[in-house]
């Protein structure tokens, strides 16, 4: 996630090791800057999304759709992180 990166915070580059990083939370903590995390249909965590607030995240979607904003429900979370802390 490199819009963690240009504020000094490192992140592995993959999801599955990017959800074992920071602190883990619930959905009702969620907060602007938080991460969450979807998996794939055998429950490994395969992509990740950054909560914006009002119940949307901003990701990848993929390569021709790009950078998308959705519900942060537009697949089933599995996990929820804080990077950052106050």
């Amino acid at each position: 996630l490199s819009v963690f990166k240009k504020y000094g915070v490192n992140l592995p580059h993959y999801s599955v090791s990017q959800s074992n990083s920071g602190t883990k939370i619930s959905r009702d903590e969620l907060q602007a800057g938080d991460l969450i995390f979807y998996a794939n249909s055998s429950g490994t965590i395969n992509h990740v999304a950054i909560y914006l607030g009002g119940n949307q995240v901003i990701h990848a979607s993929n390569p021709k759709s790009g950078i998308k904003i959705s519900k942060y429900n537009y697949r089933t979370p599995v996990k929820y992180v804080r990077i950052l802390q106050d």
